[in-house]
C-alpha cells in the first residue's frame, strides 16, 4: 500500500472480529516500528505480546464505562463541548476493557528511561518518551497497510502498578500505552474524524 493511502486509511477501531493476527504479520508490523527515529540510535524498545485470553484477563485491570449519563458527566467535567470530540468519547468509554480484551493482538510496548518519566529535569529528558511514540505511529501505519486497525490507550497509575506486578518488566522500562490491533468487525463504530484545513494551521516566520 502506498504511504499516503496507509495514512488516510489508518483509523481508530474498537470493535474487532474474533480473529488472531498471524505472528508473521505481527513481526512485520513491529519491524516497521523498529525503523522509527530514536533519540540515542539504540531503539531500546521491547514488546510484550499478550494473546492468550486468560493472560489478558490477568493483565487488564480496568473496566468499561457503560452508563451514558456517567460518561456525559465526565465529559462535562472536562469542559468538552465539541460534538465530534464528545461522539468519539461516547464510542470509546464503553469499550475500554473490551477493545483490549477482544483485539486480534494486544501489544504492551516498553521504552528504557534515563530518569522517572513524570519527573523530568529538562525537556530533553523526554526524548525516550517521544521516540517510543514515533515507533507506535509506525506500528499503526504498518498495521493499516496490512488491513489491520487498532487503538491505543494510555494507562492510569493503578493500571501501570498492576502491569508491573503481572508482566514483571524491569524498573527502568515504562509502558506508554496499550496497543490493540485487529480486523474490524462488520458493525465497528468509527468516530467522525475532525476535518482540519492544513492552511489554517500553518504559520510562516512567526505565529
Amino acid at each position: 500500500m502506498e504511504l499516503y493511502e496507509a495514512i488516510n486509511r489508518r483509523r481508530t477501531i474498537r470493535d474487532f472480529e474474533d480473529r488472531i493476527i498471524d505472528m508473521d504479520i505481527v513481526k512485520k508490523i513491529l519491524s516497521a516500528g523498529l525503523k522509527a527515529p530514536t533519540n540515542n540510535h539504540l531503539r531500546e524498545w521491547e514488546f510484550v505480546i499478550v494473546n492468550d485470553k486468560k493472560e489478558r484477563s490477568k493483565v487488564l485491570n480496568l473496566k468499561d464505562m457503560t452508563n451514558p449519563d456517567e460518561c456525559d458527566k465526565m465529559l462535562d467535567g472536562f469542559g468538552m463541548t465539541d460534538t465530534d470530540q464528545r461522539g468519539m468519547y461516547h464510542i470509546a468509554m464503553p469499550k475500554q476493557f473490551s477493545m483490549l480484551y477482544n483485539s486480534g493482538c494486544l501489544i504492551l510496548p516498553f521504552f528504557k528511561m534515563r530518569e522517572p518519566l513524570l519527573k523530568p529535569t529538562s525537556l530533553s529528558s523526554l526524548n525516550e518518551f517521544a521516540s517510543i511514540w514515533l515507533c507506535i505511529e509506525n506500528i499503526l501505519l504498518a498495521a493499516a497497510a496490512e488491513g489491520i486497525f487498532g487503538v491505543t490507550r494510555i494507562p492510569m497509575t493503578e493500571e501501570l502498578e498492576h502491569i508491573k506486578k503481572t508482566v514483571l518488566h524491569p524498573d527502568d522500562y515504562a509502558m506508554p500505552c496499550y496497543i490493540a490491533l485487529g480486523y474490524p468487525s462488520n458493525n465497528a463504530k468509527i468516530p467522525v474524524q475532525k476535518v482540519i484545513n492544513v492552511e489554517d494551521r500553518m504559520h510562516f516566520n512567526q505565529w
